[in-house]
């Protein structure tokens, strides 16, 4: 029986995940490959420490040439994460004909283009399946099962730490900071958690599902992101009452002409297909032009399901391999000739409706003032949440949903309305996605 011989460079946490399953499950991936897949060479500063997997010791090295200029291995793996030396390994193992498999979201938007061409101009195959979803198929999904759609929208809650925090807050009643204590004193978040909770780790996914959605390359430094620091307890209590759940969206939508993409908190209605995917779970909704819409849903992340999602790029790749063809889908989804770019859309072009929420001294006369300002920019209100009498000096929240709106005339009247001596803080704005 043939032997798919691979090396990875990582043996972090998806590393020894991929560990793992390769040793574990080496038999069902034989009779469903019809050869065995053998972790020959393993790349990492530290290994000494255990993974809880057990490898053979001439199988560790803490060099990334050992792996790179392995004679006999044929796929690479990177886990490390980050842009270098990450991107250089992989432009390495390129050069010496091996094929890759990632699940670098951040190195596929800030770099894809450049690793894509790398591995196009040398016949070799990339996956890239775990860098969005964990164990969701998304990437298999856009590039094969709806290949023959016109994609119009995605949108997901790809980051399982936000999620996890904004079902805390919406399940527990508390506030940001306990939940995120409690997210890093479980592990789903880490030590400095600002990519997870300022929607950068989002933002790098769905550029990478843009690209390969309509055909397009994504500057990261293009998308609009806010993340969710800013939403509190209050927030979370209305959105209910108005019948909504907050979650962290990224999202990519064509019209045909421009594409608007962006990540920032939303309101969903409570029947919105993604309302109750909670605490770390990913979901991604796609529509289309023949099919309306799929979800997507399951873990994002975590040892296991990551793991599952590399080996299967790797089994994919085994099969071209022992097949004797090279790289049977294009790498970009789409033929490299037909890469076209594609206007991004500016956040002040869009309209939707809208969440916001007021700090103001409680005196008669401030919610004229402040709808007054509404309507002259054209807003109106669909429906308002005022709550009690507050102390001396102090603000009370003034919470409205306003009917769909541009963008630009929102933060027009926001501006205006922030100025008034009545609003005593900063207010806050979130947009709602049906």
């Amino acid at each position: 029986m043939k032997t798919v011989k691979v090396g990875m460079i990582g043996f972090g946490t998806i590393g020894a995940g991929v560990a793992k399953i390769l040793t574990q499950n080496s038999e069902i991936i034989k009779k469903r490959l019809g050869a065995g897949v053998e972790l020959v060479k393993v790349a990492d500063l530290d290994i000494t420490t255990d993974r809880g997997v057990k490898l053979a010791s001439d199988v560790l090295t803490t060099s990334a040439d050992e792996v790179i200029n392995h004679p006999d291995i044929d796929v690479v793996i990177e886990l490390i994460g980050g842009y270098e030396p990450a991107k250089k390994f992989l432009l390495q193992a390129i050069s010496q004909g091996k094929h890759v498999v990632t699940a670098n979201k951040a190195l596929l938007a800030k770099h894809g283009d450049e690793i894509f061409s790398a591995v196009t101009e040398k016949g070799l195959s990339i996956g890239f399946e775990a860098s969005i979803g964990g164990a969701i198929p998304i990437i298999r999904s856009i590039r094969e099962a709806f290949v023959a759609n016109r994609i119009q929208t995605i949108e997901g809650i790809v980051n399982g730490t936000a999620n996890y925090i904004l079902s805390k807050m919406s399940d527990e009643n508390c506030d940001f900071n306990t939940a995120l204590k409690e997210a890093q004193e479980k592990g789903f978040a880490e030590a400095d958690p600002t990519f997870d909770i300022e929607g950068i780790d989002s933002a790098h996914k769905i550029a990478v599902l843009t690209r390969l959605a309509y055909g397009t390359p994504v500057s990261f430094d293009d998308i609009t992101v806010s993340g969710i620091s800013g939403i509190t307890s209050e927030d979370i209590e209305c959105a209910r009452e108005f019948g909504y759940r907050i979650k962290l969206l990224a999202i990519s939508k064509y019209d045909g002409e421009k594409i608007d993409i962006r990540v920032h908190p939303a309101m969903i209605p409570i029947t919105h297909p993604m309302a109750n995917v909670n605490g770390v779970l990913n979901a991604i909704r796609v529509c289309d032009d023949m099919m309306d819409e799929n979800v997507l849903i399951g873990h994002g992340a975590g040892a296991l399901p990551t793991g599952s999602a590399v080996v299967g790029d790797v089994v994919e790749i085994a099969r071209n391999i022992l097949s004797g063809v090279g790289e049977r889908l294009p790498v970009g989804s789409f033929q490299s000739e037909e890469i076209k770019s594609i206007p991004l859309k500016d956040i002040s072009e869009i309209e939707s409706e809208y969440f916001l929420r007021f700090s103001v001294v409680d005196h008669p006369g401030v919610l004229s003032k402040i709808s007054g300002i509404l309507g002259k920019h054209s807003i109106s209100i669909e429906s308002m949440i005022q709550r009690g009498r507050g102390d001396r000096g102090k603000g009370v929240p003034l919470v409205m949903m306003c009917h769909k709106a541009s963008e630009k005339n929102i933060q027009s009247a926001l501006k205006e309305i922030e100025e008034l001596d009545v609003v005593c803080e900063k207010s806050n704005l979130i947009r709602v996605e049906r």
